[in-house]
């Protein structure tokens, strides 16, 4: 069984369902003792900006922003380079914890020992 778990969600208020199972996978995981690495790419990225989480709405799911705060007390949370730039994000914009990186570092801890990664 891995022991690190690779998570990139895709999808954001586009997509609420693929977006909500993404988060609540990495949640369940940081809660259940797993290292996890949640990469926001795509809609996604959205995430990473204060108050953002507040505005996405699931009915009958947890709600994201108590999900993203489990996530970045416990886990590592990581917005990709260039969707941020494609947005005009910018890590001074940013909620505390999160961290801006690219292809290569997301590749680096997908390919790394008893690790686990995941697509949504």
């Amino acid at each position: 069984m891995a022991k690190k778990l690779v998570i990139k969600v895709t999808a954001g208020a586009d997509a609420p369902e693929r977006c909500s199972q993404a988060f609540t996978v990495a949640a369940v995981a940081v809660a259940s003792g797993v290292e996890v690495s949640l990469w926001l790419t795509g809609e996604s990225a959205w995430f990473a900006l204060p108050g953002k989480a507040a505005e996405f709405e699931l009915p009958h799911a947890a709600p994201l922003p108590d999900l993203l705060d489990a996530l970045l007390a416990g886990g590592r949370v990581t917005l990709c380079t260039q969707c941020a730039v494609r947005r005009g994000i910018e890590e001074k914009d940013t909620l505390g914890g999160v961290r801006i990186a690219g292809a290569q570092v997301f590749v680096s801890e997908a390919m790394a020992d008893d690790t686990q990664a995941l697509v949504y």
